[in-house]
């Protein structure tokens, strides 16, 4: 095995218990579960029944910025734990907020729903494929998923038990019971994502000063690879004339990632107690993501609305 350089970043310990990860789970997996109550057979049709836009929303956020963020990785070399934080976020599918975002953004509301549930179903087998690649691809990631020996099942188990079962339950549910559905779902899936948020700026507040000493080594990186996915997606949804509507669904689809499963998957796997390297650099940068992820998302949902009115 190849000698590793221990980081001082590294040594960084985020204020996060267990507790509060199992809260994380918990949160996340009922998200997923109201954003389901959403979701329809009829929705999958009408992504299948437009072939070219379910491609281009598959190959914006599980080929194109896997890819893009292996490349970024490369070219900026950062210290190995923050680069592989990049490409397990870049792997990640969509952030839950998503769909609130394309609304607001006056996109394709109905697109955004059906692209959420298709990519939350491919990600249960996408997101483990593309970390393990590009992570082994990146030599000095390579190291870390070594050291880590990291179990690709074990990883599949648990993307599959936050997002593809609590998806298959509500779309369940929504097929059984629609009016019910529709009535849980306008309470539940806005509470829960207010409490993620919540805990987000509250886990933000417990470690202020650990992020205002350390946040110059992921600032950057995490804007800038934020706003790379964010052009991705609405340059690759222009190059294959795609109404506006539906650019901007797939801009925000590809931009905004699923940052709270990305911090999960790290605690889960990486942050283990007693290990020498720690890689708090990955935490570092999945924390910061999941913060800024709010702020660019309605950020560029407004600028969208603003600057880029929808014709259709």
């Amino acid at each position: 095995m190849q000698e590793q350089v221990k980081y001082a970043v590294d040594d960084i310990v985020i204020n996060f218990s267990s507790n509060e990860l199992w809260i994380i789970n918990i949160v996340i997996a009922i998200i997923m579960f109201g954003v389901a109550l959403d979701i329809t057979k009829e929705d999958f049709d009408r992504l299948f029944k437009h072939p070219k836009i379910l491609f281009v929303g598959v190959f914006s956020q599980f080929i194109a910025l896997p890819f893009v963020t292996y490349l970024f990785v490369s070219w900026i070399n950062p210290i190995p734990s923050i680069a592989l934080g990049l490409i397990l976020i870049g792997a990640c599918p969509g952030g839950n907020i998503s769909n609130f975002l394309s609304k607001l953004a006056g996109g394709n509301a109905a697109l955004s729903v059906s692209l959420t549930a298709f990519a939350t179903l491919m990600s249960v087998v996408m997101t483990p494929i593309n970390l393990e690649f590009y992570g082994n691809l990146y030599e000095p990631t390579r190291t870390i998923l070594n050291a880590v020996e990291l179990d690709p099942k074990a990883l599949f188990k648990l993307v599959m038990l936050i997002l593809g079962i609590p998806l298959i339950l509500g779309m369940l549910v929504r097929a059984k019971y629609p009016k019910s559905a529709l009535n849980v779902s306008k309470k539940l899936k806005p509470f829960s994502i207010i409490v993620f948020i919540i805990m987000l700026l509250g886990a933000l507040n417990q470690n202020w000063e650990l992020f205002m000493g350390e946040i110059h080594h992921v600032f950057g990186l995490v804007i800038a690879h934020n706003l790379i996915a964010i052009a991705l997606g609405f340059m690759l949804a222009w190059a294959f004339k795609l109404s506006m509507k539906d650019r901007k669904t797939i801009s925000i689809e590809t931009g905004i990632q699923n940052g709270g499963l990305g911090l999960l998957l790290i605690f889960q796997f990486f942050i283990i107690p007693g290990n020498e390297y720690k890689y708090g650099g990955m935490a570092l940068l999945a924390a910061f993501w999941g913060v800024w992820d709010i702020f660019s998302g309605l950020g560029i949902a407004y600028l969208y609305s603003k600057f880029l009115p929808s014709k259709e």
